[in-house]
């Protein structure tokens, strides 16, 4: 039996995943790449970097397993979204480095789309609030700022792509440019409802539509590898954008279905069927996936800083030497002492969507002590994501039964027993945590006839440990006021 190899190109690391047809993982490698600050507020990727790591880490894994493309029944791909890459459709080489969906310096631009009215129309077509986290103002960016380029994007010599796009070009040799309906729909350039590229946005922010990659759905064969050898003739049949993967390898495929990831950021997604529910506080409707003709959609909440506060309490403040100590360090504390943080460091995301916002460490006294801090650090996490619940259930009116959670942070059990606290319900962990990465493996194996349907799958999916709620609802409700109040003196710190 082959197996199916996932490329998770993701914010912090390439990762290249070999999975048997019971879902289960055969062999994994994982390389971290670069992260650029040209100006404070701006991060950026080397597109080539991004590239080679990820072929790197499929080389590896294959020569793991000692596989060859014959092994490989398909491709899939889950990527960083919004991240945005403008390349040479001659050459294929990227015009500019990838503004990375974190980058904030198109803020003041969406203020002013934000002053002249546009807000409501470009929420109702794409399901998005008006921020610099989305692709279009970084495609505007880029245009206006590298010499020629916007002379060039109307001559159809350049090409756009979020990162799934990027790796598809060049894994076909420049042969294919094509995105899927998941990554196409955090562009804010995306009609979610149509299924197509909406004109008006994209006169609004002067890019070609020549510019743009061909919407595909999210589980059929695109084409062929050509690069690298080693998956040569491999079809790569399957993309999602990381955190709708992750929902379909959580297989909360009915409505009402709801997962967190705790990556670099915290990403909830509740599936609400074949309807796009318009948000009334803040969250953003999407295309979860599309399969076929049918195209499904969530509701999501984002936060900005989740998994990266322990990199900052790891690698800013040196309290720990590696990102599993922040367990043990904040666990010898029966509490945070008073101590809250706001990890605004790149402004606060949904429902607050707040730009102007930056972390906070507040509540310190003389007997605060460094385990205190990496509670409060830990906690915060928690606190952003119960944020997220309450807003998400205002909007679609459904009561959590449970919360299924994947990430790195997600091992961390300290986290997860207070995260069951803070909500009432129980939090479950799934026996394969790499969701984001078996989605993308389950997409393409559809798409392969690796796999028949997703009855089959679903089959697959186990629990590991399911989190019960320990804590008083008083007690966590006393807590989340303490968090609101910390939250309000965090906001609209940096000068308009």
């Amino acid at each position: 039996m082959p197996y199916i190899l996932a490329l998770d190109q993701g914010t912090t690391s390439s990762r290249a995943i070999l999975f048997d047809h019971d879902g289960g993982i055969h062999a994994v490698a994982r390389k971290e790449f670069g992260q650029i600050f040209p100006k404070p507020g701006w991060v950026e990727h080397d597109p080539n970097e991004l590239w080679a790591s990820q072929m790197s880490v499929a080389a590896e894994a294959l020569g793991r397993a000692n596989l060859g493309p014959r092994d490989i029944a398909a491709v899939g791909i889950t990527n960083q979204r919004e991240t945005a890459i403008v390349w040479d459709r001659t050459t294929g080489q990227a015009i500019y480095n990838a503004i990375v969906w974190q980058d904030r310096r198109t803020a003041s631009f969406c203020d002013g789309l934000k002053a002249n009215g546009c807000e409501q129309m470009i929420q109702h077509r794409t399901g998005l609030l008006i921020d610099a986290y989305f692709s279009s103002s970084k495609i505007a960016w880029i245009l206006d700022n590298v010499p020629k380029a916007r002379e060039r994007a109307r001559a159809g010599k350049l090409a756009f792509g979020t990162v799934d796009s990027w790796l598809v070009w060049k894994l076909t040799g420049g042969r294919k440019h094509v995105t899927d309906a998941s990554n196409a729909s955090r562009t804010m350039l995306f009609n979610i409802h149509t299924g197509e590229w909406d004109e008006e946005i994209l006169r609004l922010f002067d890019i070609p539509r020549s510019l743009l990659p061909e919407v595909r759905s999210s589980s059929e064969v695109y084409g062929e590898i050509t690069t690298p050898r080693e998956l040569e003739g491999v079809p790569v049949a399957g993309i999602a954008g990381d955190q709708q993967a992750a929902l379909f390898g959580q297989m909360c495929l009915s409505p009402g279905l709801t997962k967190n990831t705790y990556g670099t950021g915290c990403f909830m997604l509740q599936n609400t069927g074949e309807k796009a529910v318009a948000s009334r506080n803040r969250l953003l409707a999407t295309i979860a996936w599309k399969i076929g003709e049918r195209t499904e959609y969530a509701l999501e909440g984002s936060v900005f800083s989740g998994g990266s506060v322990v990199q900052w309490v790891r690698d800013c403040l040196g309290l720990i030497r590696s990102a599993p100590e922040i367990e043990q360090l904040a666990g010898s504390v029966p509490d945070n002492g008073g101590i809250y943080l706001v990890p605004a460091f790149t402004g606060l995301g949904a429902p607050h969507w707040d730009q102007y916002a930056r972390g906070l460490l507040i509540g310190l006294t003389r007997g605060s002590t460094a385990a205190h801090i990496a509670r409060a650090a830990l906690e915060c996490i928690a606190y952003q994501v119960a944020d997220l619940l309450d807003a998400m259930h205002a909007d679609a009116g459904i009561k959590l039964k449970e919360l299924r959670v994947d990430g790195g942070a997600s091992a961390n059990n300290l986290l997860m027993q207070f995260q069951a606290d803070l909500l009432g319900v129980p939090v479950v962990r799934p026996a394969v945590t790499e969701t984001t990465a078996l989605g993308a493996a389950y997409l393409a194996g559809l798409a392969a006839s690796y796999w028949r349907n997703s009855q089959e799958i679903s089959a697959q999916w186990r629990a590991e440990r399911r989190f019960e709620p320990q804590m008083t609802r008083a007690g966590a409700e006393a807590l989340r006021e303490r968090w609101s109040t910390a939250l309000d003196r965090a906001k609209v710190w940096e000068p308009r």
